[in-house]
């Protein structure tokens, strides 16, 4: 007989150098309430990224055997799903992730599922997997980044109103102002077209310029934003905000190229519980806050700014999709669940993030004190970490008690009963999970 398909996991924290101090950290503190996981806050040191899933960088494990489970679930693949394991293999499809950031993160993107597999085999230890990583982000606390490139009129206007980052570029800014600024709404296919290999030759004229020529150009970005942050940018799409995050990226990486790229894409503000889609061959970057973070089951990162971490410019240039659009369409709107009992009660309990791939979705749930839920079954494995509050979970006979940064795993067709405590405050669960498409 089988056991029940509910088990305790032990996951990992990653120390990164843009990770929040010590207790300051989600990540951190979601990994030291697991009880026996011999994992100790030191109050000095950044933690970066709490680890859910089988990825061999940083595999979780069964608490109750010390086994990982990527073991468990290759020696019964009935707890992933024959279907899921025989298309993904014996393993998770996904990897689901806390994110405490203090730092801005590296300026990126991640390949598609052909140009990781060519990068691995070229360089694998800068791209240590063969797959694609596109990722969602739900923030938890509020949060900042950058996501995808803004609005070509956007650009034209930043590129009018600052001088210095068009004496960093020269002829190109010209060349691109002249090139989309009748065209830059337009839909039609071909002029959309030449719209990103303009995007993508202006882009690439800021991404190789001497490092010295935008280390000087870059001090009289910052003396410009302290000395007139009201004008900076240009008041439409710049102004004091933008002037501060340029004053404060500068801080924290001076002189670095990331100061101009931040001009070329959308800046993001998340309140707890909004999220955002990042698909392969987007450019993004975090700069704060605590996310929960899903992903294709991969750590392949291609890096061009904000980071001491190896950078490879070339691919990042060649391999971004050049879209451009509001940060509003990239933004996710979550939908009420409608496998969970409490979806027809006016106000449901849980709501579902589902983006446009195959790999994974996320479940959000908020229960008061005393507030039930009962989920149908899922038909692939999943993982559930409680965020806020505390409560309890069951899968048949077996319930286990549920408090702040606790993980669980849970099997394919697992009927799950969540359960907030009496007088406790907001108890909060985010579900990762994969199905195979109807």
């Amino acid at each position: 007989m089988l056991p029940v398909p509910l088990f305790q996991l032990q996951c990992g924290a990653n120390s990164y150098d843009w990770g929040k101090i010590g207790s300051d950290s989600a990540a951190a503190r979601f990994a030291a309430a697991t009880p026996q996981s011999g994992f100790s806050i030191q109050e000095d040191k950044p933690y970066a990224e709490l680890w859910m899933g089988t990825h061999p960088s940083n595999p979780s494990k069964d608490i109750a055997t010390g086994r990982t489970l990527l073991d468990l679930v290759t020696e019964n693949t009935a707890l992933l799903s024959h279907d899921i394991a025989a298309h993904y293999g014996s393993k998770l499809p996904f990897l689901l992730k806390v994110l405490s950031i203090q730092k801005a993160l590296s300026i990126q993107a991640h390949p598609d599922k052909k140009l990781a597999e060519k990068l691995h085999k070229k360089d694998p230890k800068n791209y240590p997997d063969d797959n694609h990583k596109p990722e969602m982000a739900i923030a938890v606390t509020a949060f900042d980044g950058f996501c995808g490139f803004r609005p070509l009129a956007e650009i034209v206007s930043v590129l009018e109103s600052t001088p210095q980052l068009r004496t960093l570029l020269g002829e190109a800014s010209d060349v691109f102002i002249s090139a989309v600024s009748s065209s830059a709404s337009a839909t039609d296919e071909s002029t959309v077209s030449s719209n990103k290999q303009a995007l993508k030759n202006l882009f690439e004229a800021l991404m190789t310029q001497p490092a010295d020529r935008v280390q000087s150009l870059a001090e009289k970005l910052v003396e410009s934003a302290k000395s007139s942050p009201a004008q900076f940018a240009g008041q439409e799409h710049g102004g004091k905000q933008f002037a501060d995050l340029v004053i404060r990226l500068d801080k924290q990486f001076p002189g670095d190229i990331g100061l101009f790229c931040a001009f070329f894409l959308n800046y993001v503000e998340l309140q707890p519980g909004e999220a955002m889609f990042l698909q392969a061959n987007d450019p993004h970057a975090y700069l704060s806050g605590d996310i929960i973070e899903c992903m294709a089951s991969s750590d392949n990162v291609v890096r061009a700014g904000f980071t001491p971490k190896f950078k490879d410019v070339k691919n990042l240039v060649s391999m971004l999709t050049y879209s451009y659009a509001p940060i509003d369409e990239q933004k996710m709107k979550p939908q009420p669940f409608a496998r969970g009992s409490n979806t027809d009660s006016g106000s449901p309990t849980s709501v579902i993030y589902d983006p446009p791939i195959n790999e994974f979705a996320v479940i959000k749930t908020e229960l008061a004190g005393g507030q039930k839920e009962t989920f149908k079954p899922i038909e692939g494995p999943s993982i559930v970490i409680c965020t806020n509050g505390g409560g309890s979970i069951a899968v048949g006979p077996k319930k286990e008690s549920v408090k702040k940064g606790f993980v669980y795993f849970v099997g394919a067709t697992a009927k799950v009963v969540l359960e907030a405590d009496e007088g406790t405050e907001l108890f909060i669960t985010f579900r990762a999970f994969t199905e195979m498409p109807k």
